[in-house]
């Protein structure tokens, strides 16, 4: 995700220069391309960097303001029928890119309009917003200018050939809607890569996702499973803020990925959208002892003895599991079955939770929970996006009492060490 392609000198200088009043500085690292480091220390808590989208759309799960992205007291643009507003405030703050945007969109007929996805607005909105800082209606700074979204990394030789049909696809709508023949189709779907590897899931506190914005700044800090900062928004606004002592010239790292998983699975999560592997202390441990038993507590089999802590590994014979602790043998088609009970009531569970029955689904998944614990081992990553859900299931019930006794049961899997807080919501 860091910024690839050079900057000329002007401007980084320009760039190095703001940077370094936030005690930062971007510097190449082989392999690596630009980084972000620390020019003093940083404190745990302490923010780092905050930037505001270059350009951002609200996600079409529910209505939300084009601005703030909160859903109440909403009123749709009379003129384009696409964007919402929360009030006056919003509206005033949007105005001078949605008042272009409103008019290529209003000359969008409705059939098209519905087939309309975030990824496309945020894509109009990108060349709507480059054409007005051209001509100074928006200005351009140091921290917030086109440049710096023209330098980030595409990995477009990295994209298969079904993907590349798909953004072309993509690319010619937003042609359409602009009415620019001197853009390229091959252009646009080259920023439709960047968006793939750069653009990140705005949450809210709950990392309930909002929307997607684009933030050329953080895109430059690089990936690491053991990160020393996080990134989270306040709003519209991403803050990326220290998780530990950060002392003076050490590389500014976030994660790029959900952290709760083995090191083969986030190892795959991370070549199939970032097109890199991790070499952090964490990952180089691959195949290791350590990393093997790691990866049996996260996403393997408890032992079937409920006084045993034990972790299972397949056996020889490929007939189940054997305990590496007690040797207890565990037979797969025992398993299987557990697994397909699972199965089918987490199908019924989502069914009712995605539509309102919150009762109905809690019910479900404490009964997904019994059988997991069975299952899984206490610090499984199944069981404790169980618990997450029940957490999240029983707040919107207003159960406060229950809420915090699954509150209380997620927090020794975080404290175990085998689990760590990421970023949860991908890019």
């Amino acid at each position: 995700m860091a910024l690839q392609k050079k900057i000329c000198a002007s401007s980084m200088e320009e760039l190095q220069k703001a940077l370094s009043d936030k005690g930062l500085t971007v510097s190449p690292v082989p392999e690596k391309g630009r980084c972000l480091f620390t020019t003093r220390d940083f404190s745990p808590g302490e923010v780092i960097i905050w930037e505001e989208p270059y350009v951002s759309v609200p996600n079409k799960s529910s209505a939300k303001c084009e601005w703030c992205f909160t859903s109440t007291n909403l009123k749709r643009c009379s003129a384009c029928h696409v964007v919402y507003y929360c009030g006056n405030t919003c509206q005033k703050s949007d105005w001078k890119l949605h008042r272009v945007e409103c008019k290529a969109l209003s000359k969008v007929d409705k059939e098209r309009i519905k087939s309309l996805t975030p990824s496309v607005r945020l894509m109009v909105k990108l060349y709507l917003r480059r054409k007005l800082q051209d001509e100074k209606v928006i200005p351009a700074t140091v921290l917030d200018n086109f440049n710096l979204v023209e330098s980030l990394v595409s990995h477009i030789a990295d994209i298969d050939e079904k993907q590349l049909v798909l953004y072309a696809q993509m690319a010619n709508l937003v042609n359409l809607i602009l009415q620019r023949p001197e853009m390229s189709i091959k252009e646009i779907a080259e920023k439709f890569s960047k968006f793939s590897c750069n653009a990140h899931t705005i949450c809210d506190a709950e990392l309930k996702p909002l929307g997607t914005g684009l933030y050329p700044l953080v895109s430059i800090i690089n990936h690491s499973c053991l990160p020393n900062s996080v990134l989270i928004f306040e709003g519209r606004m991403a803050v990326v803020r220290a998780v530990q002592h950060i002392p003076k010239g050490t590389e500014v790292l976030i994660s790029y990925i959900e952290m709760a998983g083995s090191t083969a699975t986030r190892q795959k999560a991370l070549s199939g959208q970032y097109f890199f592997s991790c070499t952090c202390i964490r990952c180089i441990k691959l195949g290791q002892n350590d990393d093997i038993q790691e990866s049996a507590v996260l996403e393997g089999y408890r032992c079937k003895d409920k006084r045993c802590s034990g972790f299972l590994l397949r056996d020889s014979g490929n007939k189940g599991f054997r305990c590496q602790l007690c040797g207890l043998f565990r037979d797969r088609e025992e398993i299987k079955i557990v697994v397909n009970e699972m199965e089918s009531m987490s199908e019924k569970a989502s069914f009712s939770l995605s539509n309102g029955h919150n009762k109905d689904a809690s019910v479900m998944y404490k009964m997904i929970e019994k059988l997991q614990q069975k299952l899984y081992h206490q610090f499984s990553v199944n069981l404790m996006r169980t618990r997450e859900n029940l957490l999240k299931i029983l707040m919107e019930l207003q159960d406060w009492k229950e809420a915090l006794k699954y509150c209380r049961l997620t927090i020794p899997v975080y404290k175990s060490g085998l689990v760590r807080l990421g970023k949860h919501t991908g890019h």
